[in-house]
């Protein structure tokens, strides 16, 4: 008898948890406005690498630790990299710039980013390296900027300053607040 009273429990039990089961529904928008909600992210990266091509050739390598998606928001949605980002972009078939920096976070609509702690950028075939503690970038406009202190060496010279606005190359660049030797040539 008490064998059977088990049975029927254990199928009482089995039963529940399968009308509970199929009787819970979400729809894809209210998962994601329950987690905009609560500000959680729609996705979570680990070890996070991403190659964009165009045209068939490698053009940008991100790669980051941890990538939190919150592409979620309404009004502003974003990506985060709260453990770090490295960025290299590749101009025929080697590496042309790197950006690093301990945190990151890219704004979607506006595709601008900001880039904090320990930021370096690097261009490789100029031989330019600019190093801040903040950094906005707008890849719309290939364009970099800070208004805190910086550094940019180049071949022939080391600049300091606070205040920084160049181009995504660093070809091109306004320097404020600065200080430094600098080799003007005068044939140019």
């Amino acid at each position: 008898m008490t064998k059977s009273f088990k049975n029927i429990i254990t199928n009482i039990a089995v039963i529940y948890m399968t009308v509970m089961f199929f009787s819970c529904g979400n729809d894809a928008q209210e998962v994601r406005d329950f987690l905009a909600d609560k500000n959680l992210p729609i996705g979570v990266a680990e070890n996070f690498h991403n190659i964009h091509t165009d045209s068939g050739r490698v053009d940008l390598k991100l790669s980051a630790p941890l990538l939190h998606d919150f592409k979620n928001r309404e009004k502003h949605p974003y990506t985060e990299f709260p453990k770090g980002i490295k960025v290299v972009t590749i101009a025929k078939n080697k590496d042309s710039i790197v950006v690093t920096g301990n945190y990151a976070i890219t704004y979607s609509k506006t595709s601008i980013s900001e880039i904090k702690g320990k930021v370096v950028v690097i261009n490789h075939a100029d031989y330019k390296k600019l190093l801040t503690e903040q950094l906005f970038w707008d890849q719309k406009t290939k364009y970099f900027y800070t208004e805190k202190p910086f550094t940019l060496i180049t071949a022939t010279d080391t600049i300091y300053g606070i205040g920084f606005d160049a181009s995504e190359d660093l070809k091109v660049f306004m320097a404020k607040q600065n200080r430094g030797s600098i080799y003007l040539n005068e044939d140019n």
